[in-house]
């Protein structure tokens, strides 16, 4: 694990984190969780399909921040990154992206997408500040096969 100043460990996220990083996510405003997909069935699901690309940051074992990353084979793709409040602004975030981006880029990826909710300014804040551009020419579409319960954060 890696260590930083303020006593933070970065690691590769597993099933065992997953209740850690559920109650991160329940914390975040504008989060959008469901009750399938973000489930603990779910969520392992997306960790053995992608098991080098997801982390987690630790401090005193207890999550502070996670990041999770997968690819098609062609682009990656960016979901449910957040970090704590009180751990905010002390690179927590970075360092998560950065992991992220060098698991993928030795994975052959090469591009990075994601999706942040408009009304969701701290995250674009942040994602702007990282130097992801906002693409205006694009129409994001999505559809479910089955419906899908929302979960309020």
């Amino acid at each position: 694990m890696e260590d930083n100043p303020y006593m933070i460990g970065i690691r590769p996220m597993t099933g065992a984190d997953y209740d850690g990083a559920y109650a991160l996510w329940l914390r975040t405003p504008g989060m959008g969780l469901n009750t399938l997909d973000d489930s603990r069935e779910g969520i392992e699901r997306y960790l053995r399909r992608n098991p080098t690309t997801c982390f987690v940051a630790e401090c005193m074992g207890d999550i502070v921040g996670v990041i999770l990353a997968g690819h098609d084979g062609r682009r990656g793709y960016l979901y449910h990154t957040a970090v704590l409040p009180d751990y905010r602004r002390r690179g927590i975030g970075e360092a998560l992206l950065r992991h992220a981006m060098e698991a993928l880029e030795a994975e052959g990826i090469h591009k990075v997408a994601l999706v942040a909710f408009r009304e969701n300014e701290t995250g674009n804040a942040f994602w702007e500040q990282m130097g992801f551009q906002e693409r205006t020419d694009l129409s994001y579409r999505n559809r479910n096969i089955h419906a899908l319960e929302k979960i309020k954060t």
